[in-house]
């Protein structure tokens, strides 16, 4: 085992074997099984991609609610022959890319170990629920690498290229805008040029002093990207990309394999009868938006950007009235930065409560979904609802973990992942 970890090829090709066993496997399972292994999202990325490439619309295909660049990517599936998997082969390279930036984040400074290293880029890499989650047709892959090169992007002062990735993360999917405060608020003097903030200065110079060229060339490049991508979609595909892929994110009601605590309001207001309810859940952005794209990075990321962007996230997927299993990949990928000085490494009975009340919270909530969507039984009071409620607990609980380690970072430049020149 020791060996396993001191190399990266053996844990890189443990990987890809990994996405390529579930890739087979996910085969044979959709052709001999009534349950398929494909998610029903990737027959709807296949379906935009086919009508584009018979000079229509993504938007044709109903449900489609993504950037249309996602199914251009995609395209190669629309091909005659044994073509249709290509979007699963590249979610899972994009995995194995996400890795391949976090390992190299984790060695930033030297400071740590490859053996080390690896063993937390496995984290990601080796994850069963992320190498599924992506053969399964889930484009969270292709989101990973580019946040993780987003944070590499930051942390070796490449403030052009972090604005283009942020700018272009944003327009794939809408939540990664709420890593523009945290980096933002992180870019001060001394994390971008190494110089040592005065605290005799006045508030007016301090006010001046925060608008340095670092946050000038990351708002400029990200919103000059952001833009330009959405100018280019809106004049390809008019009004459409505007309400699939932005406005219908504030009025959707999702409820089917939903974890969070809105799903039976979602389901109520789904129905026909249920459009006179009073729709609480529509208000559930605001503590949601407050914690992860304000309360969160002004108390925290100044002292550790990573796990800032943690919390943030697990914040934002938490509070959200959607909560998946793909939007979960959303903060492991940030797990390897996190772990390594964290209570629930440092503290192992903490550490594996959080994994065990985590895990068995998803499960008791999956038991009633299916005794509901397999078995027909109604199961949304007491069912579904409380055991909605028990996972946002211990979510909860779990983030104010996260918040406490944080905040207890007295020295940023001791973190190995805030070296001053990633090579």
């Amino acid at each position: 085992m020791i060996q396993f970890f001191s190399r990266p090829r053996s844990v890189f090709s443990a990987a890809a074997i990994l996405r390529a066993i579930l890739l087979i496997y996910g085969s044979l399972q959709d052709a001999f099984s009534p349950m398929k292994y494909t998610d029903i999202d990737y027959f709807v990325f296949t379906d935009a991609a086919r009508f584009i490439s018979q000079g229509q619309s993504p938007y044709t295909r109903d449900t489609y609610r993504y950037t249309p660049l996602l199914a251009w990517l995609i395209y190669p599936t629309t091909w005659q022959g044994k073509w249709f998997p290509f979007g699963k082969i590249l979610f899972a390279i994009g995995d194995i890319v996400a890795g391949w930036l976090i390992l190299l984040i984790l060695r930033s400074s030297g400071k740590m170990p490859m053996d080390r290293a690896l063993k937390f880029a496995s984290i990601w890499l080796l994850n069963p629920m992320v190498a599924q989650i992506s053969t399964r047709g889930s484009s969270e892959g292709l989101l990973g690498v580019v946040v993780s090169a987003l944070l590499w992007a930051v942390l070796s002062r490449r403030i052009q290229l972090a604005g283009l990735l942020l700018g272009f993360a944003v327009h794939f999917k809408i939540y990664p805008f709420i890593y523009a405060t945290s980096i933002i608020w992180w870019l001060d003097d001394e994390h971008v040029h190494g110089a040592s903030s005065n605290q005799s200065k006045t508030l007016y110079s301090r006010v001046i002093g925060f608008v340095n060229s670092a946050r000038i060339t990351l708002a400029t490049y990200s919103l000059l990207t952001f833009m330009i991508l959405n100018a280019l979609m809106y004049y390809l595909y008019g009004w459409p990309f505007l309400q699939h892929s932005y406005f219908h994110h504030l009025t959707r009601i999702d409820h089917r394999h939903n974890f969070s605590p809105y799903n039976t309001l979602l389901y109520l207001n789904s129905s026909p009868t249920g459009k006179s309810t009073a729709k609480l859940e529509s208000l559930a952005f605001i503590p949601q938006l407050f914690l992860s794209a304000v309360a969160i990075p002004l108390a925290i990321a100044k002292k550790d950007l990573p796990s800032t962007m943690l919390a943030q996230t697990f914040a934002f997927v938490t509070f959200n009235k959607v909560c998946t299993s793909q939007y979960f990949l959303w903060y492991i990928i940030f797990l390897p930065f996190y772990l390594p000085s964290s209570t629930l490494l440092q503290k192992p009975s903490i550490g594996i409560a959080a994994g065990i009340l985590w895990v068995s919270g998803q499960v008791i909530w999956l038991q009633q979904g299916y005794r509901l969507e397999f078995l027909g039984i109604s199961s949304f009071v007491p069912g579904l609802w409380a055991s909605s409620i028990l996972f946002f607990v211990v979510n909860i609980w779990i983030l104010g973990i996260a918040l406490k380690d944080a905040a207890s970072v007295e020295n940023p430049r001791a973190k190995t992942i805030m070296a001053h020149k990633i090579q």
